[in-house]
């Protein structure tokens, strides 16, 4: 005979739920002995009959075992009121950085001459003011970088002049070094040839320039 399936309902039948209480505690009791045995676990069972009476199994102390789960519990009950209060924290300072965004928005619209119809005249003063401010922080900023690239360039027109000397003290001694051989390759005779050459100055007119003769030999 095929056993069918139980439905999962009260069982109306006084006599027949008392049955199946007892059969199914039972069932659970060994279950439960089965698995503390089995897997080393610390189980504590508890049941009481839709008379009141008390059921109950323990496989070491029920007591121990209660007291432990009542501090397991709380120790959760605390975490969770713990995460609790660190999440309402943290909405509240999201709310509080919202509201402080939205006035950083806000001033810089006003700085940047957006939404000034509803300023006061002390609100426009105040923004005149902060606008000079930082004109004059961007000027001593911009002086600065004008000076800094100032020296930059005159380290570099230095470094550039170092440079120039190296180099036309480098070619003059070539160039000496050059006139030198060039002295030094050239005929002996060519340079006295050179050296007998007369000149001679006469001042005066054109036509009274005399050609002088030479004087006569003696004998």
């Amino acid at each position: 005979m095929v056993r069918g399936k139980t439905q999962m309902r009260r069982i109306e039948n006084a006599t027949s739920r008392q049955v199946t209480f007892s059969k199914r505690r039972n069932g659970l009791l060994k279950k439960a002995f089965e698995l503390s045995v089995l897997c080393d676990a610390e189980v504590a069972l508890i049941v009481f009959s839709p008379r009141g009476k008390l059921y109950e199994f323990a496989s070491s102390s029920m007591q121990e075992t209660t007291q432990r789960y009542l501090r397991h519990t709380k120790d959760f009950r605390t975490d969770n009121t713990i995460m609790e209060q660190n999440l309402q924290r943290l909405k509240q300072e999201a709310a509080e950085m919202a509201i402080k965004i939205e006035h950083l928005e806000a001033a810089k619209r006003k700085l940047l001459g957006e939404g000034l119809g509803s300023c006061t005249m002390d609100e426009l003063l105040q923004i005149e003011q902060q606008l000079g401010r930082s004109a004059n922080i961007v000027r001593a900023r911009k002086m600065q970088v004008f000076k800094d690239q100032i020296e930059q360039l005159k380290k570099k027109e230095k470094a550039l002049a170092v440079e120039n000397a190296l180099l036309c003290e480098k070619y003059g001694q070539q160039t000496q070094q050059e006139s030198n051989e060039d002295r030094e390759m050239m005929p002996s005779g060519e340079s006295s040839e050179n050296s007998d050459v007369e000149t001679e100055l006469f001042i005066g007119p054109p036509e009274r320039r005399i050609k002088r003769a030479p004087p006569p030999p003696h004998n």
